[in-house]
């Protein structure tokens, strides 16, 4: 079975140009479809994630990719009958494939993956509950991420705990965020994006998640200027330049949209 692009997406929530940059990085190596369209197997989606998790947690650029070979030589074709897990151990990446465990040199993080080998789907494995000694951000996180695909009410709350125990923490308000984006909730997601803008006023991504935001309310001009914000501070988000080409054009902004139309192509493009 092959994914697309936008199941990739919609699947990792990774951005286009994340993808595309992993892609650039040598992470990945998908095939290409009959329109020369990327086509993404069961083994790349889980070292797309797993690519995003060790970039998350900075590891370096040549060691994510040592990593992921080894990863990538080790996994199934498909999901195996007996389930895949991947998780970390210090620094260890271990996958149990049934009653069988192998490792895979990575780095520190946390991952997990379950599925159905009949269709091909897959969500994140829930956590055990945490005991009072775990209760701190990262932990919260943790579980707030795996409970997701199951639970979103309890990933919610799970966040909103990793955010009281660390009020900086980014990942957290970012999730939470798009969590509440995707349930309709949107004042209460705009009210996250703004608070850790008060700390974070420098981070691309928090902008670029408010300007997706602010689009879907139909307040078009403060979308665009969150854009510009997040083009700001990373000039090359390629899907921000995307959006906010979109933007102008319905603002009536000619000059402004053929530059982010410019910038994008010229992003998407680039070797």
């Amino acid at each position: 079975m092959h994914y697309g692009v936008r199941e990739v997406e919609k699947l990792l929530r990774l951005p286009r140009s994340a993808i595309n940059g992993f892609i650039k990085a040598g992470f990945v190596s998908p095939t290409r479809g009959p329109r020369k369209n990327y086509l993404f197997s069961f083994q790349d989606l889980i070292v797309l994630r797993t690519a995003q998790a060790l970039a998350t947690a900075k590891v370096p650029a040549r060691r994510i990719i040592r990593s992921l070979k080894t990863l990538r030589r080790n996994l199934p074709e498909s999901m195996p009958l007996s389930g895949l897990a991947i998780s970390a151990i210090g620094n260890r990446v271990v996958v149990k494939e049934g009653s069988n465990h192998w490792q895979a040199d990575s780095g520190q993080y946390l991952l997990a993956f379950d599925g159905d080998p009949a269709g091909g789907a897959m969500k994140v494995i829930e956590r055990p509950a945490l005991t009072s000694a775990q209760t701190n951000a990262g932990d919260w996180f943790e579980r707030a991420c795996a409970l997701e695909r199951s639970d979103m009410a309890a990933a919610r709350v799970a966040y909103e705990k990793a955010i009281v125990a660390d009020p900086t923490h980014l990942e957290a308000h970012i999730n939470l965020g798009i969590l509440l984006h995707g349930a309709g909730e949107l004042k209460e997601a705009e009210r996250i994006y703004r608070r850790a803008l008060t700390a974070r006023a420098d981070e691309a991504m928090l902008w670029y998640n408010l300007g997706v935001l602010l689009t879907d309310m139909d307040r078009e001009p403060e979308a665009l200027q969150a854009y510009e914000e997040a083009l700001h501070n990373n000039p090359c988000m390629a899907d921000c330049h995307y959006n906010a080409a979109l933007l102008c054009e319905a603002l009536e902004k000619p000059r402004q949209a053929i530059r982010h139309m410019a910038q994008y192509r010229k992003l998407v493009r680039k070797p």
